[in-house]
């Protein structure tokens, strides 16, 4: 495997290793023209750039609509390309638990406290399935989206960045995470259902969430009881 791409955001950096280390550093899906105007170039040499990127697979490319216009590129770094550290979110998470153990009571718990957190954590105006794409990118999941045939959507995660705490407790960081899943549907997606949860080893990554419905803006979900 390529060494891992580090401390390529200077000027003198070479293009496609600038856009690599922003890519990393912003942790989400950026356009085109966001990427050619944070790096002070011209968006026809970066798409260029990108493409050969996308086509040696070190990038994705999503197509998605806005309005009425013409759709636009956005690219999200593939989440196998060999760039510096795993993100970490660790500042985050301590706020979170922090607030899952001072809300907690006979009635609510870590989960629900998540969900409560995750309808405050995504862009519930957009396209849900980009948007809770966007939004486990920020938290530095590193995720992968599919879609099947069967109407499920699935992502798997190629980073865990509470690996460390989940060594310590995983019920009740795993626990948390699945409730903010789930408050990031009931925002973005309400008519969806979130249909597996799969944990697996913090360090390995790999962990998986399916959603049946995830395109779907209204209607109740079946199967969710409320928070």
């Amino acid at each position: 495997m390529a060494e891992p791409i580090r401390d390529a955001t200077s000027d003198d950096a070479p293009t496609p290793a600038r856009l690599v280390a922003l890519l990393d550093e912003l942790a989400r899906p950026a356009t085109t023209a966001e990427l050619a105007r944070r790096l002070g170039l011209h968006p026809n040499g970066v798409r260029a750039h990108l493409d050969a990127l996308a086509r040696e697979g070190a990038v994705t490319r999503e197509r998605v609509a806005h309005g009425r216009g013409r759709p636009r590129d956005e690219w999200t770094l593939d989440p196998e390309a060999p760039v510096g550290d795993a993100p970490t979110g660790y500042a985050a998470l301590g706020r979170w638990l922090v607030r899952a153990l001072a809300e907690a009571d006979a009635d609510a718990d870590v989960e629900a406290t998540g969900r409560r957190i995750g309808r405050e954590l995504i862009d519930a105006d957009g396209p849900p399935g980009p948007a809770l794409h966007a939004a486990l990118a920020a938290l530095g999941f590193r995720p992968r989206r599919a879609a099947a045939p069967d109407g499920h959507t699935r992502f798997c995660l190629h980073n865990c960045p509470y690996r460390d705490v989940v060594e310590a407790d995983q019920p009740t960081v795993c626990g948390l995470h699945r409730g903010i899943t789930l408050g990031m549907l009931d925002a973005a997606a309400p008519g969806a259902r979130l249909t597996a949860f799969v944990a697996k080893d913090p360090h390995r990554a790999g962990c998986e969430i399916e959603v049946l419905g995830l395109d779907q803006r209204t209607g109740q979900a079946a199967g969710r009881a409320p928070a």
